[in-house]
């Protein structure tokens, strides 16, 4: 794998040594464990939900409160007038935090996974991913109309590409316009009638307990998830050792595999803001099989191209590329 690829990899998380002196039998030796975070209130929401494994598996560290959450401002926090595709991409949501972490301010960076970049920066790696929530979509209408039964001519507002295109791909005669902010804001707009409905992702509803107010949750039939959407993953310095050592409790397994497999996919595909990309991968425990399936589309959803195929957990990374690179042909030919 290319050098600076987000470390997430099989051989990294599942055969890495570390020898006993790493792994701190008293995590407090730091003064204090520093945890950045965006600081929306999903985000917050997140980084407490990693303190809170945290002191789970070390009660040490609560006893001597020796954990501190920092909000970090990102770009794509500061800049909600333009579309992400306009400003930079989804690694406007990680920058400033990443930096803060290769300069030493924080131990820890916590990021929803479908914002990060394949590529990381030189020097960071992602070596836990929390358990996944669930992660489709929910769809949210004022006057409580199913996406099915929209009255015509109804405005939709997202920010996401992948959204628009599968919206239009089922209803081309709505109107989806452009809506960034977090999810208050969005709920907010909605209320005050400046949209007729909305799609969120219903993990972050779930950790903001605001599930319940959804009209509908889409299948992934209806609305395909974003890569990794509804993931959490830790970056830390790579060269931390302590501080890896300190997360390999805490790393899911199954959540790991299944996110791997889905960047693998968008890897292949070079995915950005400004490509309606989707994927979910699901692990059947029983089987021990990994399925995959994917979708590549034009953004006013004129044009869409899904892929499913399934392999055994060995095989995820060549199957993730494979169904890039099959997507990616059978999109051209329509061109």
């Amino acid at each position: 794998m290319d050098k600076g690829i987000v470390s997430i990899n099989l051989l990294v998380l599942m055969k890495r040594k570390i020898s006993s002196s790493t792994i701190p039998s008293k995590p407090s030796a730091r003064p204090r464990w520093r945890i950045g975070s965006r600081g929306s209130p999903l985000a917050l929401a997140q980084a407490n939900e990693f303190k809170n494994l945290l002191l789970l598996n070390y009660p040490d560290l609560a006893a001597e409160d020796l954990i501190e959450i920092i909000p970090i401002k990102t770009t794509g926090d500061k800049i909600q007038d333009r579309d992400l595709a306009n400003i930079g991409g989804k690694g406007l949501f990680t920058k400033e935090i990443e930096e803060a972490l290769l300069a030493n301010h924080i131990d820890f960076a916590v990021h929803s996974m479908k914002d990060v970049p394949t590529i990381l920066p030189e020097g960071l790696a992602i070596p836990c991913l929390l358990p996944r929530r669930n992660p489709l979509d929910a769809w949210f209408s004022r006057d409580r109309f199913s996406m099915a039964n929209l009255p015509s001519n109804s405005i939709v507002g997202t920010s996401s590409l992948r959204r628009k295109s599968q919206i239009l791909a089922h209803r081309p005669d709505l109107i989806v316009v452009s809506l960034r902010g977090n999810v208050q804001t969005r709920l907010e707009k909605l209320n005050r009638h400046e949209i007729d409905a909305t799609v969120l992702a219903l993990a972050g509803l779930e950790r903001l307990n605001l599930a319940d107010q959804a009209t509908h949750i889409l299948s992934a039939e209806e609305m395909l998830p974003a890569v990794a959407q509804g993931a959490i993953g830790i970056e830390i310095r790579q060269d931390d050792q302590q501080t890896w050592a300190l997360l390999q409790p805490l790393n899911d397994w199954k959540t790991t595999i299944c996110i791997q497999t889905e960047r693998a996919c968008l890897k292949e595909l070079d995915g950005s803001c400004r490509t309606p990309i989707a994927a979910l991968a699901q692990y059947d425990e029983k089987s021990e099989i990994i399925s995959l399936r994917s979708m590549l589309a034009a953004p006013d959803g004129s044009k869409v191209v899904f892929d499913a195929r399934q392999c055994k957990v060995s095989g995820i990374i060549k199957m993730g590329e494979e169904a890039g690179k099959s997507l990616r042909e059978r999109y051209q030919k329509l061109l």
